[in-house]
């Protein structure tokens, strides 16, 4: 039997990644002279209003996916919330910034106000933890365009760095160090995988009961598993934002490792990824299992136990390690051909 992989279930990477380098120009056609960046680092870069203002607002929108089908089997969707804001609020660290404001957006076929209450409670408890305000939202109820029952969430961060704190990979260099720190599990990628792999698209009642049950090395159930939330690295990394040692940030979503590190790498270089130098966790390997799934194709959709990346000089590392007090040094960066790619994970079998 063939494994599965992830365009087998209907998530295609490669087409959407080359439908984004399409729109990307057509986007950078508006740009105005306040925006800092191109498209496609972790955060869109705008200077703040005012002359001499040294700060930049850093923005990203997101969603999470269709972690939203596996809250809905379980009937509990208050992580749901807190893994939207934290995804977001990651995302514009990978830049440097802090957050100040949060948006949200729902839509539905028919409105169910505990389950928005539900999501509510969950963004709000992300958004105090990060000092973000959750300043408003759409709900939108869409008979016809949502089967029943079915909702989606996105949300829109904006945050500030000050100018000569902006992490964008630019100032990466041959011999550096990349730091992998810890996920909490899937976070928000890869559950159409997951879901097809597990056995959860069929029967809601067989879904649920197999939701329910413990794996052998597991003390909780894999629904419980599933619904970890997002985790936030900015209580983690906000110390080392001011001290001038971090050269990139990278959030692993989706895309993986290897997708996600390459975009903060410059020209000429490649961050190489050792497979095998930090554990995975057990859900990875259950879910791999379960559906005959190609390693090289976990690597390519799953964070696979790494949420964040940290790249710094290799002088810094033992300090760096020592404050962050947890992960792994999963690789290093080399020179290499412009036609290279930026990233690779080596010692996949």
């Amino acid at each position: 039997m063939e494994g599965l992989s992830y365009s087998r279930t209907g998530v295609d990477i490669a087409g959407a990644d080359a439908v984004k380098r399409r729109i990307a120009r057509l986007a950078e056609s508006t740009f105005t002279p306040g925006v800092l960046r191109e498209i496609g680092h972790f955060g869109g870069l705008f200077a703040a209003p005012g002359e001499q203002n040294p700060y930049v607002l850093v923005s990203s929108i997101d969603s999470v996916g269709t972690k939203i089908l596996i809250a809905r089997l379980v009937g509990h969707h208050r992580s749901i919330g807190i893994d939207l804001v934290n995804h977001c609020v990651d995302d514009i660290l990978a830049c440097g910034a802090r957050p100040l404001f949060f948006l949200d957006y729902f839509a539905t076929d028919c409105l169910a106000p505990a389950v928005l209450e539900e999501l509510v409670t969950g963004m709000t408890e992300a958004c105090a933890a990060a000092g973000c305000a959750l300043i408003g939202g759409e709900t939108a109820q869409l008979p016809g365009i949502y089967r029943t029952g079915v909702y989606d969430l996105a949300g829109c961060i904006v945050g500030v760095v000050h100018r000569d704190r902006i992490v964008d990979g630019s100032t990466i260099q041959a011999g550096d160090v990349l730091i992998g720190l810890p996920s909490s599990g899937l976070h928000t990628n890869g559950y159409s995988l997951a879901r097809a792999a597990l056995g959860l698209d069929d029967d809601p009642e067989v879904a649920r009961a197999r939701l329910a049950e413990v794996p052998s090395w597991a003390d909780r159930s894999l629904g419980e598993l599933l619904l970890e939330p997002h985790r936030s690295y900015l209580p983690l990394m906000e110390p080392l934002l001011d001290a001038g040692v971090i050269q990139g940030l990278a959030h692993i979503t989706g895309g993986g490792l290897a997708g996600n590190v390459a975009r903060i790498i410059p020209p000429g270089l490649q961050a190489q990824i050792q497979a095998g130098s930090w554990p995975i966790p057990p859900i990875f390997n259950h879910i791999q299992e379960h559906g005959k799934i190609d390693t090289r194709e976990m690597y390519r959709v799953f964070n696979m136990g790494v949420g964040y990346v940290v790249v710094v000089r290799s002088e810094d590392v033992p300090a760096v390690r020592q404050r962050l007090n947890e992960g792994w040094v999963i690789g290093s960066v080399v020179p290499a051909a412009e036609a290279d790619d930026r990233a690779v994970v080596r010692g996949l079998s």
